[in-house]
């Protein structure tokens, strides 16, 4: 492990102009795995004639107990901003109410599928990012 005591076990990342976003699986010192999402955005700071590039970097840590409820709202979110639905004073639309239910029922079916192979002996588990990846 690192001196700080964070090992990375995995990363991937996404260039979006002059942003980069970072997805890090990383493991605390007690052995859990969690996740650091960073957006690192390139800014240019100083003057004409001392110019001077500086990047802003902001992070969020996802723990393994809000991995199902982070993954469900980013479903909800993603589909509104996709149908370009605006949502009036936080409402859903109906139909974007009944394709959420169905995502959270298929999340939870998944929930029980993941535990159902945590039994198998031999069964691999997919990861966070590997479900995300479904979404984007």
């Amino acid at each position: 492990m690192s001196e700080t005591g964070k090992e990375l076990i995995f990363s991937e990342s996404i260039k979006a102009g002059k942003r980069v976003y970072y997805f890090d699986v990383k493991q605390s010192r007690n052995g859990d795995n969690y996740i650091t999402i960073t957006e690192s955005k390139k800014t240019n700071e100083g003057t004409p004639d001392n110019p001077r590039v500086v990047f802003e970097k902001h992070k969020l840590f996802l723990y393994k107990e809000d991995y199902e409820k982070f993954v469900g709202a980013l479903n909800k979110v993603i589909s509104v901003a996709q149908q370009n639905a605006p949502a009036a004073d936080g409402e859903v639309p109906e139909q974007l109410q009944a394709d959420a239910a169905k995502e959270d029922a298929a999340a939870q079916d998944a929930v029980v599928a993941d535990q159902q192979q945590a039994e198998e002996p031999k069964a691999e588990k997919k990861s966070f990012l590997d479900k995300m990846k479904g979404i984007f």
